[in-house]
Formats: C-alpha cells, structure tokens, sequence
C-alpha cells in the first residue's frame, strides 16, 4: 500500500491495486466532500453575488445555504439565491443549519467586526475576501484572496 494513504486506513488489496471507486469515496470521507457542506456568504455586493452565481461549489461538495448583507432589501443587479438575509439573523441559521465555514466579502471597514459574529455563531473556517489580516481565536482558520496580489504575481511571470 502506498505510505501516504495508509494515513487515514487500509486501501485496495496488497498486490491487486485499488478499487477506484471506493477509493474516491474514502477520499471524499476524508476530505469532508462525500455530502455537500453548507457554507454561508455574509457580503452581497458586486463580489458577493458573483460568488452566489457561481455553479462550481456544488460539484466541489459545498453548498452556499444562506446569504448576509446589512442592506438586505437593497436593489442589486443580479438575482440571487439563496434569499439575502439580514445580519441579525446569521448566528441563528449558522447554528440551526450546522454551518463550519464562511465566505466574507465584506467591505474591509466590517471585515473584522463581521468575522467575530462569525466565529462566536460557530464558524471556524473563513474564505477572506477583504484585504485585511483577520485576528481569529487560533482553532479558527482563514484563507485570504488578495486579488491584487493575484495580479501582482502574474505580471511577475509574464514579464518578458
């Protein structure tokens, strides 16, 4: 058996190789993905709707399961669902709904006042979006997108 996954348990048969469809579903087990995890996105605006439009969580194994913003009955150019909710809400459909992980689009000013909500309803995992460094309790993990950065490495690999 190959020695990086006989970390999470016994694989195919010594000699005969895998079973590729069992294999990909212990590794879904494993990665968290065999059932679609609901994550909640608190930020509708521009970025925000266009993460509520986008089809590639589904077959990633997430499911955006409810959306935040402050001006929930603000006119926006893009249908969204699920339904934008007011922030007062996010603590209850965050425990009701059993949601781990959280995307945050918000303006940079509510960044962190936002995260805090979040972690104390039970978040524990943030896609951050604002271009700032979160301070989060040590068991809570944060992946920022800085999208200039993003930029900003590009143009270094395209120089000529």
């Amino acid at each position: 058996m190959r020695k990086d996954l006989a970390y999470f348990g016994t694989f195919g048969t010594r000699g005969l190789g895998y079973d590729v469809e069992q294999l990909a579903g212990m590794i879904s087990d494993v990665l968290g993905t065999s059932r679609l995890q609901p994550v909640v996105l608190v930020g509708v605006g521009n970025l925000g709707a266009a993460l509520l439009a986008y089809q590639g969580f589904g077959p990633e194994g997430f499911e955006v399961v409810a959306a935040f913003d402050a001006e929930p009955q603000k006119a926006r150019t893009r249908t969204t669902f699920p339904r934008i909710l007011p922030m007062a809400e996010m603590p209850r459909v965050i425990r009701e709904r059993g949601v781990r992980m959280a995307i945050l689009t918000v303006p940079v000013r509510a960044a962190q006042e936002v995260a805090n909500q979040l972690v104390e309803a039970g978040i524990v995992g943030v896609l951050n979006f604002a271009p700032i460094v979160l301070q989060v309790p040590e068991d809570v993990t944060v992946n920022s997108v800085n999208l200039a950065i993003e930029l900003e490495n590009l143009s270094y690999f395209i120089q000529g």
